[in-house]
């Protein structure tokens, strides 16, 4: 879909420019410190160009880049680098900024219990990429989509009367349908995590935009009886305070919605 979306009826500027047995060679040129991502999904790029272009991969997803290093080298075909060129540097260029912010909050929580988290504040189309840079930069996917985890929102909440009721009215679903899917819900106050507590039937719970003074009053509250979820505006500078409370997951929706890409540039040679 990417490639169709670029090339059309044709890369006519290649077309029009270079002839058609030219063979040429260019090599990914890391222009910014960070964590490289995006490499396999360039071999897969090249390969549905052409599958006659040769890749030699020089730093791996997941490696430790510097301004200057040479990622990969690829040969064949003009016209099919050149083709190819756009699409793997948008990708590339997305995955690996989206590595690097995870790996530099992952660090900011070491030595505590917490994960970092993705969410599904994700670029359409593009889902699977970026949650593929969470995982290479350190972090944990959460749920892909709206199909294989159930999370009672705020919203859903309110729509349906409450904590109680939305959870109640979930099980009968899933008995309902013959579905077997995790659930967690949303709580915004320490009287919503009581609630949750009381109802039970659930596999973790959300403690939503609530202060650390908060998240430290309901993890106690919670006691380890369910896994702990802290989320909503967690920022690089709050969230090691964050951690500190004791929860088991932070979920970053700014990994994948508010991003720097890394400055990347595919160089013939």
């Amino acid at each position: 879909m990417a490639l169709a979306e670029d090339v059309g009826d044709g890369d006519h500027s290649s077309l029009a420019s270079i002839p058609a047995d030219a063979q040429n060679r260019a090599h990914l040129l890391v222009k910014d410190d960070g964590v490289l991502a995006g490499v396999a999904l360039a071999h897969h790029i090249f390969r549905a160009v052409d599958p006659d272009l040769r890749v030699e991969e020089l730093l791996s997803d997941g490696a430790r880049v510097q301004e200057g290093n040479i990622a990969f080298r690829v040969e064949g075909r003009s016209q099919s680098i050149l083709t190819a060129e756009r699409l793997v540097l948008n990708c590339m260029q997305r995955m690996s900024g989206i590595a690097t912010h995870t790996a530099h909050l992952t660090s900011l929580l070491t030595g505590t219990r917490a994960q970092l988290l993705d969410t599904r504040k994700t670029t359409p189309n593009f889902r699977l990429c970026e949650k593929w840079a969470v995982l290479i930069g350190g972090g944990v996917n959460h749920r892909y989509g709206l199909f294989d985890q159930i999370i009672l929102k705020d919203n859903h909440v309110d729509y349906a009367g409450g904590i109680r009721a939305a959870i109640e009215a979930t099980h009968a679903y899933l008995k309902r349908t013959g579905r077997q899917l995790p659930i967690e819900i949303e709580t915004r106050t320490l009287a919503e995590v009581q609630e949750a507590l009381d109802t039970g039937g659930i596999d973790r719970i959300m403690l939503d935009n609530m202060p650390p003074s908060q998240l430290r009053e309901a993890v106690a509250l919670i006691g380890g009886r369910f896994p702990t979820e802290a989320s909503g505006g967690i920022t690089e500078e709050t969230i090691a305070a964050v951690a500190a409370t004791g929860v088991d997951f932070i979920s970053v929706g700014a990994l994948t919605h508010s991003l720097k890409s890394l400055d990347l540039s595919l160089k013939a040679y």
